[in-house]
């Protein structure tokens, strides 16, 4: 069986801890190869290497730094196919969506080359009698990522993306469940010409979390993951005096107003809702109609889109979706499909006991639509992940705004509409951090910033764009003065001023 090495110290290295997590082909359901979790005194070794690498990264000019990174981006593209068939090996997603997943994260790396403007400062001559003030951005020093399942190459690179870039080394904790992409990006930032210790991957499991957020020599984490654990680590990671920033979960709406193009509506809900099996914080979970006729007209619509999806294996190249991660996660979506219907909403259509033929063993959940689903309902209150669609009926554009500024979660929501004043308003009232006008999934590009409100993001600073500048930077202010023929200034014993 294949084991899954930690990458320390510009090199792939073999547990020593003696204990490994299993990780499953999602297709077949069966065990393909084991990841070594990491004991403390590996992660203290990785923490090492990068402790003495980084000096001397940070001491590298930005434009060298910026040199490392396009060539990193032109690697990823040469080794596209092979990262997407890895990639979907292990967790599941067909090889189309994994390129996208890849692609999503190569454009942080485009943004990261052009660090040497990014890290320009600001300079104001003259602030006072002889006095220029100036700015400068410094790397915190070594900083670290918790990273999902459900993103192996995109959100790794969304973090030591611009961590490397701005001078940081950096500790990687991926998910055990498909680890070997981000050990490939590692093998690929060194061929880039990385040197050796400025990216670790460490994998583990809770312990390996909880002594990255207590070890001193780690000044920042940044983590991706379920709302409960981001506000743990939020928490426990800021009372070590770290620099945090902790992406949660999502259950994002889309409103769909009576003057809607439905066919394009159907279109874009239907892939953002069963794209990736529903395993995306950016899933479109919950649709709703504002108007009954509206309501009958989408289901309709909805019912018929989803009789026409292909679910198969991950190497399918017509399936528009494949299996789940896992097998508890199937369990898990389906006891929610049974919650649902327990509540009392009505199960349109029911994607539990799919089978596709020669991987019966495999974690497919079939496509699921709910109407009729109740707000209060704890199906609609918690994040299913899943293949599954809700619809929640509105009365007007004001009801819609309400329902989704409620909800805990608060990372994307979506309109679908022709009216200018109605999408404007949307945006500027609904609670929620990130907005699509007609785009069901509103991933900000690179040079912008991701985010979302309430229980989907803890912490000041988003990822990526600037703000993953800011996150991975601190910033040290100079005033300074050269006093003319070197003559004494009198003594002052009062604030300084600069009338």
């Amino acid at each position: 069986m294949r084991d899954i090495p930690h990458f320390i110290g510009g090199q792939k290295v073999d547990g020593a801890s003696g204990r490994f997590g299993e990780v499953f082909d999602p297709n077949t359901g069966k065990v393909q190869a084991r990841v070594a979790l990491a004991s403390a005194g590996e992660l203290n070794t990785a923490i090492a290497n990068a402790k003495v690498a980084q000096a001397a990264w940070a001491a590298t000019n930005p434009q060298r730094r910026a040199r490392v990174m396009f060539e990193f981006k032109r690697l990823l593209e040469v080794h596209m196919d092979e990262l997407a068939a890895l990639l979907s090996s292990e967790h599941g997603k067909v090889i189309a969506d994994s390129k996208g997943d890849i692609q999503r994260g190569l454009e942080v790396i485009e943004f990261a080359c052009g660090v040497p403007h990014l890290l320009k400062g600001e300079y104001t001559q003259g602030a006072g009698p002889g006095i220029d003030v100036y700015s400068m951005r410094q790397p915190l020093g070594v900083v670290a990522g918790i990273t999902p399942f459900n993103f192996p190459a995109m959100i790794p690179m969304w973090m030591f993306g611009p961590a490397i870039a701005t001078g940081n080394a950096f500790i990687l904790k991926p998910s055990e469940r498909d680890p070997s992409v981000p050990v490939r990006l590692a093998e690929l930032m060194i061929e880039a010409g990385l040197p050796p210790g400025v990216l670790n991957v460490v994998h583990g499991d809770k312990d390996c979390v909880e002594a990255i957020l207590d070890h001193p020599d780690i000044k920042a984490v940044s983590f991706v993951g379920s709302s409960d654990i981001a506000q743990s680590v939020f928490q426990r990671a800021g009372a070590a005096g770290k620099r945090v920033q902790a992406m949660g979960g999502a259950k994002n709406h889309g409103l769909v107003m009576p003057d809607a193009d439905l066919d394009q509506a159907v279109a874009d809900i239907i892939g953002a809702a069963y794209g990736s099996a529903g395993e995306r914080c950016m899933a479109l979970p919950v649709v709703v109609p504002v108007g009954e006729k509206t309501a009958t007209a989408l289901r309709e619509k909805l019912v018929a889109a989803i009789g026409g999806l292909r679910v198969g294996v991950s190497t399918d190249p017509d399936a528009h979706y494949g299996p789940v991660v896992s097998a508890a996660h199937k369990a898990r979506i389906e006891s929610y499909i049974q919650m649902g219907v327990d509540e009392g909403a009505e199960l349109v259509v029911d994607g539990r006991g799919f089978s596709l033929q020669g991987h019966e063993e495999g974690f497919f959940v079939g496509p699921t639509l709910f109407d009729h689903v109740k707000p209060t309902s704890r199906s609609y209150h918690d994040e299913i992940f899943g293949p599954v669609l809700q619809m929640v009926r509105a009365e007007s554009l004001e009801e819609g705004i309400a329902l989704a500024s409620r909800h805990q979660y608060g990372n994307g929501v979506a309109i679908f509409t022709r009216n200018g004043d109605a999408a404007r308003e949307f945006a500027d009232q609904v609670e929620v951090g990130m907005v699509g006008i007609n785009v069901p999934i509103p991933v900000p590009v690179a040079y912008h910033s991701f985010g979302g409100w309430k229980r989907s993001g803890f912490g000041d600073l988003n990822q990526y764009g600037m703000d993953g500048v800011r996150f991975y930077t601190r910033t040290k202010t100079v005033t300074q003065r050269w006093p003319k023929g070197g003559a004494v200034l009198d003594q002052s014993f009062v604030i300084p001023t600069m009338r």
